[in-house]
């Protein structure tokens, strides 16, 4: 079966994080901590706006 990239239903915000976790197959937590670290470091936040375009472009998870 074809996996699809999809919003997790294991949500802290949008599900953003959890979605790309269970894509790859690692552990939630880890990328939640990855990607905070790498939008407090970048130079002027540009995570914030990727999240927000993830976030409306995302599909939500088939029920």
């Amino acid at each position: 079966m074809e996996k699809k990239l999809t919003k997790s239903t294991n949500k802290m915000l949008a599900g953003v994080c959890g979605g790309i976790a269970e894509y790859l197959n690692l552990d939630p937590t880890i990328i939640r901590v990855a990607y905070v670290a790498l939008s407090c470091f970048s130079a002027g936040f540009p995570g914030l706006i990727l999240y927000l375009i993830l976030c409306l472009i995302m599909p939500n998870p088939e029920a």
